[in-house]
C-alpha cells in the first residue's frame, strides 16, 4: 500500500495528514468519553488532548502504511471509577470506532453534497483529500472492532465474555499473544495470499459506507 501512494507525493502527503487526524480523534475519543464518565486516569496520563504525538503507536502506525490496518496507543482508564460499570466501559471502547465514523460522514458531506447538486462524481485535490480521510475512518472504525488485543473490539469482547466467568489467567494471555495473532492474520494474505481480515470487516465496512453515505473506498 505504502508503495503505490509513493507513486504520488501529493496522494501520500493527504494519507499522512488523514491518518494523524483519524488516530488523533480516535485515541482521544477514548480519553474524552472515559473523563465524562468519571475517570480521571486519561486526563492525569496526558490523553485528553489533540496532540498527535501522544496518542500515535509505533507499531500500529507502521501496520498503516504496510498493510492499510493499525491503531493508536491505547488510552488507559480504572474501571473502578467509571460511572455505569461494564457499561460505561462498554461506552468507552465504543468511542473511538463512534469517533471515526462520525468523521467519515462529516468529511464525506462536501462531496455528496457537490454529487447532488451537479451529477457529477467531484474531482480535484480537495476532494480526494477528502475521500482519503474518510476512506481511512471508515477502515480504522471496522478494523478497531475486532475482537482481538490491542483493538476496541477486545475490550468489548472481555466485558461480555467476562459475565460468563472468562479466565482472568487465560484472558491475561490473550492480551499477550493478541498483537501477534494480528500480526499473523494481516500477513497471512501476503504470504498465504488469504484474505481473512477483509472478508471479515467486508460487511462492516460496507454498513459504515452506507450509513455515512459515502462511495466505495478511495484505495
Amino acid at each position: 500500500m505504502l508503495l503505490g501512494l509513493l507513486s504520488s507525493l501529493d496522494t501520500f502527503v493527504f494519507f499522512v495528514v488523514a491518518l494523524v487526524i483519524a488516530i488523533t480523534i480516535h485515541e482521544w475519543a477514548h480519553a474524552w468519553t472515559a473523563t465524562m464518565l468519571g475517570d480521571p486516569t486519561a486526563r492525569l496520563s496526558g490523553r485528553l488532548t489533540l496532540n498527535p504525538v501522544s496518542h500515535m503507536d509505533p507499531l500500529g502506525t507502521i501496520m498503516l502504511f504496510l498493510v492499510g490496518f493499525g491503531w493508536g496507543r491505547p488510552v488507559p482508564y480504572n474501571p473502578n471509577f467509571v460511572r455505569r460499570g461494564k457499561l460505561g466501559e462498554v461506552i468507552i471502547a465504543l468511542a473511538g470506532p463512534a469517533s471515526n465514523i462520525v468523521m467519515a460522514f462529516i468529511f464525506a458531506l462536501p462531496s455528496r453534497i457537490y454529487l447532488l447538486q451537479t451529477g457529477v462524481v467531484p474531482d480535484g485535490n480537495l476532494f480526494r483529500f477528502l475521500s482519503i480521510v474518510v476512506t481511512l475512518n471508515v477502515l480504522l472504525a471496522a478494523f478497531n472492532l475486532i475482537p482481538i488485543p490491542p483493538l476496541d473490539g477486545s475490550k468489548i469482547l472481555y466485558l461480555i465474555l467476562d459475565k460468563v466467568s472468562f479466565g482472568a489467567v487465560s484472558w491475561a494471555a490473550f492480551e499477550r499473544i493478541g498483537p501477534l495473532v494480528l500480526l499473523a492474520l494481516i500477513f497471512a494474505e501476503r504470504i498465504l495470499n488469504i484474505n481473512i481480515i477483509f472478508r471479515l470487516l467486508d460487511p462492516v465496512i460496507f454498513l459504515i459506507n452506507w450509513i455515512i453515505g459515502s462511495s466505495n473506498p478511495f484505495f
